[in-house]
């Protein structure tokens, strides 16, 4: 491989893991069928149990993970993706 920079051929690659978290939502349809009434219920009636909840409760949360392949310049540094 060539570095396109330096044009060197002291080059690496290695593959790289991009991590991201997503948060679930709760769609359009839900709130104009159930959570424009039901949110202010929930507090109103149950407010310590929903505070418990919402602090000790399961958060939801999705991992999504993307792997690419980077080539690295040993020289200059200079990084590309293939």
């Amino acid at each position: 491989m060539v570095c396109p920079k330096c044009q060197s051929q002291n080059v690496t690659t290695q593959i790289v893991q991009d991590i991201k978290i997503k948060n679930q939502r709760h769609g359009i349809i839900w709130w104009l069928c159930i959570g424009w009434w039901w949110i202010p219920i929930k507090w109103l009636t149950f407010t310590v149990p929903a505070l418990i909840f919402a602090i000790f409760g399961k958060k939801k949360q999705q991992l999504y993970t993307k792997n690419k392949t980077m080539c690295v310049c040993q020289n200059c540094g200079n990084t590309w993706k293939i």
